[in-house]
């Protein structure tokens, strides 16, 4: 009865006659890569590792947006603002530190961008030194990656992009030390845009890496954001450990955005109470109120009731004693007022680079090979989620041929019989497919990779 109307449809409605020929001849996900695990799981989507079928046999990576889900109902609500984001930038740009989007695949309502494949990033680098070597990243090593950052970061920064979620996990290392800047579901374009940066991104970067402007509440902000995030990897990957890693207070049941005491105590710590002499919009800023209402008393380091900047003690505990460059490069990435922080160009310029070691375009060069991390774990578990069996695929794929076959008979006949077309029902082609891919599978969020 099913395959009677189903064949019904798609012969009395040319163009759904078309588009199952169309679907029909398609090559899905699994006819172009074989998926060879499961990598990481994150907020919006699924990455997965997989080979090329062509001749190549490239790795890639391949990200998978999740549905929508309520309850234990999958909704299909359209494309998400951020897979929207991340593919139009992505398409619009190109260069050597930025990962490379190599093509995008709609599937049964399913979004699939196949990225180049970046076998390490900044944190499995940090875990391999802290846990397994129990010693620092070498001095050359931490010059070129921190280069490579900034010059990856300046082409966004040129091409009006700020970034927003500069984290070591968003900071990929391909296996011949290049680095590359992923994960752009939270870019924005800085130039002229339709709307106001803060809407509807009221809470952007994560906690640890937030500059102070954000932090305090700022509606109107700008590229100084990112390069006070580039300034706390530099410090992660300095000491092998989060330099402000603050308890994030979280939003309200009204979607509020809270005010963040721990993490501004974190930085304060460190770098001192702001002076609203040497930043002069501070008073504006929407949390300022609740900044001078801090109970600053609990770290007993009050002097003149402000925190004294103690940036310089940290440098000199941490491999930087005696490095006078290293310090200023420090102290001008986390300058408090973002007018005053180093742009991308000007930290590319700074001395701390041109003084030996210098920076090099392969990070991994003339290294120990103990110093390189292994490659990014897989796992098997979860990769047969992320598209349905090859076996599946091909049924469905002989359904619909079947299909197209009975109909053109079907067609033939008719017209032999000079019988005219009649309406018929419309019907999804989906449900005419069989329903070959599911659309997701609801895992729960991890703290991982979104490569």
């Amino acid at each position: 009865m099913l395959e009677e109307r189903s064949s019904n449809i798609l012969l009395t409605d040319p163009m759904r006659m078309y588009r199952a020929k169309r679907d029909a001849t398609r090559r899905r996900v699994t006819d172009k890569y074989s998926i060879e695990g499961f990598i990481s799981s994150g907020t919006y989507g699924r990455v997965y590792k997989a080979k090329s079928r062509d001749g190549d046999g490239r790795i890639h990576a391949i990200k998978k947006f999740k549905p929508d889900k309520e309850g234990d109902v999958i909704t299909y609500t359209g494309i998400s603002q951020s897979a929207i984001r991340e593919i139009a930038l992505n398409r619009d740009i190109s260069h050597e530190n930025v990962v490379e989007l190599k093509e995008v695949i709609l599937e049964d309502k399913s979004i699939y961008m196949v990225f180049e494949y970046a076998e390490h990033d900044f944190l499995q680098l940090i875990h391999h030194h802290a846990q397994t070597l129990r010693q620092n990243i070498l001095t050359n090593v931490l010059k070129s990656l921190t280069y490579q950052l900034f010059n990856g970061l300046l082409y966004l920064h040129n091409a009006h992009i700020i970034h927003r979620d500069l984290k070591p996990a968003n900071i990929l290392i391909t296996s011949s030390g290049v680095v590359k800047i992923g994960d752009l579901g939270l870019a924005r374009l800085t130039y002229q845009p339709l709307q106001p940066l803060f809407v509807g991104d009221k809470v952007v970067v994560t906690i640890w890496y937030r500059a102070p402007e954000l932090l305090l509440g700022a509606k109107h902000y700008n590229k100084a954001v990112d390069v006070w995030a580039v300034g706390c990897v530099i410090a992660e990957l300095v000491a092998l450990r989060p330099l402000f890693k603050g308890e994030e207070a979280k939003l309200d049941s009204k979607k509020n955005v809270p005010f963040q005491k721990d993490q501004l105590l974190k930085i304060m710590d460190w770098l001192g109470t702001p002076d609203e002499r040497e930043w002069p919009g501070l008073k504006d800023l929407p949390e300022y109120p609740n900044l001078k209402r801090l109970d600053v008393s609990v770290f007993g380091l009050m002097r003149n009731n402000s925190y004294p900047n103690r940036l310089s003690q940290w440098c000199a505990a941490h491999r930087m004693a005696g490095d006078p460059d290293a310090y200023d490069l420090m102290r001008q990435l986390f300058a408090y007022d973002p007018d005053n922080r180093l742009t991308c160009q000007e930290a590319l310029q700074h001395k701390w680079f041109r003084v030996a070691p210098v920076p090099t375009e392969n990070a991994f060069q003339n290294i120990p090979l103990q110093h390189i991390p292994p490659q990014r774990r897989i796992t098997h578990d979860d990769a047969p989620s992320m598209i349905p069996l090859p076996t599946a695929t091909s049924q469905a794929q002989t359904h619909v041929q079947a299909q197209l076959a009975q109909v053109q008979a079907q067609a033939q006949a008719q017209l032999a019989g000079s019988h005219p077309p009649s309406r018929g029902s419309v019907a999804s082609f989906a449900s005419l497919s069989g329903g070959a891919a599911g659309a997701g599978s609801g895992h729960a969020r991890k703290k991982a990779r979104m490569g």
